[in-house]
C-alpha cells in the first residue's frame, strides 16, 4: 500500500517460526563473547512516557551505541565469524571457541599471515578491522561510493586497508568475494549468493546473542511486537529466529523495515512469489546501514515465513526517531541513535500519531496494550551526520 505518508507496506507469509536448531550454535556464540575481557550486555531503555504519549503499553529500546566502544551492533556478528574462520584455517577447537584459544602465543606467526576481506557500509567493516587487528591479522575493507569520510576513518583507525569503489553496497561485497577468491583471503561477509554459507550463519548466530540478552533482562514481560531494520536482512532474521527459537508460538508480531529506495524485502514480499528479489539504483538513503540491494538467501528464507509485515519508509522516519530518541520526554532517559539505528522507532512514532497510517497501525496491530522493542543499532557512528539531522539541518 502507497499513501501520502511515502510509507509503504506489504504482509509477510508467517506460514510459522523458522525452523528451530538445537540452541547449541547460539550458545556457542554467547560462550565465545563471554570470553572477552570487555563483553557485557548493553542496555535495554525502558520509555514509559513515550508509551503513554503514543497510546502503547511499553517500549523498550536495546541499546547498541554502547557495544565494544564500536557505537553499533555489528562486533556482536563480525568477530564471531572471523574467529570462526579463522579457527576453521588453523584447526583450533570451536566448541566453545575462546578468545583465548585464537589468542595463544603459537599462532601469532600464522594469524600474521592472514588476510580477511569484507564490504561495508561502515559498521560491519569497523567491527571486522577491530576484531582482525585484536587477533593480529591484516584487514582489507571495499566500501561504496559516497561513503562519508568519518565511516571511512572509523575503519581506518584499526589498522585496515580501505578501498572505496565507484558503485553500490552490493558491487563491493561481489568485488570483494572476487578479491577473496583471488588471493585466498577469508570472506567475512553476512550475505551471500553462491557459495560457503557458514560465515554468514556464525555471523548471524553472533547477532541472535543479542535476543538473549534482551529476554534476560525482561523476564517475563515478553514483548508483543518488534521492529526489526534490514539491510541485506541478516540482523532481523537472526532476532526473528531467536525470538521464535526462545519464545515459539508466544514470539512477538515482527514488522521488518527498510529505507525506500533499498527495500529488497518489501520489493520481494510484495511480488508474493516467495523469492527473494534484488532492488537496483543507486540506494540512495540517510540510513548507509541499510543501503543494500539484494537480500541475504539465509535472512529471506527465515523472513518470509515468518514476518508478520514488510515496510519501506522514506528518510523522514528515521530522522523523526533519531529526534524522538535523542530528546526524550520528562522521565525518559536520551539513547544517542544514528539513521539506522533510529528508524525502527521512528515507524513506531509515525504510526502511532499520524491518522493517515491507520491502516499501517492495524496492520502492526498496535494497540494500548502493546509492548514493543525496537533496536537501537547504532549510535552516532557518523557524528557530523548526526548533528546535521537532530539540530535541524537535514
Amino acid at each position: 500500500m502507497d499513501d501520502a505518508t511515502g510509507i509503504q507496506f506489504a504482509a509477510g507469509h508467517r506460514a510459522g517460526p523458522p525452523k528451530a536448531d538445537d540452541g547449541r550454535a547460539v550458545e556457542d556464540a554467547l560462550a565465545f563473547y563471554r570470553s572477552l575481557p570487555d563483553y557485557t550486555p548493553t542496555p535495554l531503555v525502558c520509555l514509559d512516557r513515550l508509551a503513554a504519549h503514543l497510546g502503547l503499553g511499553r517500549i523498550w529500546v536495546k541499546n547498541e551505541g554502547r557495544r565494544f566502544g564500536l557505537k553499533a551492533f555489528k562486533a556482536m556478528g563480525a568477530a564471531y565469524g572471523l574467529c570462526r574462520a579463522l579457527a576453521r584455517k588453523l584447526g583450533v577447537a570451536a566448541s566453545p571457541l575462546t578468545l583465548a584459544a585464537l589468542t595463544d602465543p603459537s599462532l601469532a606467526q600464522h594469524l600474521a599471515q592472514i588476510t580477511c576481506i569484507t564490504a561495508t557500509d561502515g559498521n560491519h567493516g569497523r567491527a571486522v578491522a577491530w576484531a582482525a587487528q585484536r587477533l593480529g591479522c591484516r584487514a582489507v575493507v571495499y566500501m561504496p561510493r559516497g561513503t562519508t569520510p568519518a565511516r571511512i576513518d572509523n575503519v581506518r583507525m584499526f589498522g585496515a586497508a580501505v578501498e572505496v569503489i565507484d558503485g553500490t553496497y552490493d558491487q563491493a561485497v561481489a568485488l570483494a568475494a572476487a578479491a577473496a577468491e583471488k588471493h585466498g583471503w577469508l570472506f567475512i561477509q553476512d550475505t551471500f549468493q553462491d557459495g560457503d554459507e557458514a560465515v554468514p550463519a556464525w555471523i548471524m548466530n553472533g547477532y541472535r546473542v543479542l535476543v538473549r540478552e534482551c529476554l534476560d533482562a525482561l523476564g517475563d514481560d515478553i514483548p508483543t511486537h518488534v521492529v526489526l531494520q534490514a539491510g541485506v536482512g541478516s540482523f532481523a532474521a537472526a532476532i526473528q529466529a531467536e525470538l521464535s527459537a526462545c519464545l515459539g508460538e508466544r514470539r512477538p508480531r515482527a514488522t521488518v523495515v527498510e529505507p525506500t529506495r533499498a527495500a529488497c524485502f518489501y520489493r520481494s514480499a510484495l511480488a508474493g512469489d516467495g523469492q527473494p528479489h534484488p532492488v537496483e539504483g543507486d540506494l540512495d538513503t540517510i540510513m548507509a546501514g541499510l543501503a543494500c540491494g539484494v537480500p541475504s538467501p539465509l535472512a529471506w528464507n527465515i523472513l518470509w515465513p515468518s514476518a508478520d509485515l514488510f515496510v519501506a519508509c522514506p528518510d523522514r522516519v528515521a530522522r523523526r526517531g533519531m529526534r524522538v530518541l535523542g530528546n526524550p520526554l520528562e522521565g525518559d532517559p536520551p539513547v544517542i541513535s544514528g539513521e539506522s539505528g533510529a528508524v525502527g522507532l521512528g515507524l513506531v512514532f509515525e504510526t502511532m500519531s499520524d491518522p493517515r497510517l491507520a491502516g499501517l497501525k492495524q496492520a502492526m496491530g498496535l494497540d494500548p496494550g502493546s509492548r514493543v522493542l525496537v533496536f537501537s543499532t547504532e549510535a552516532d557512528t557518523d557524528p557530523v551526520m548526526y548533528r546535521r539531522v537532530v539540530w535541524g539541518d537535514r
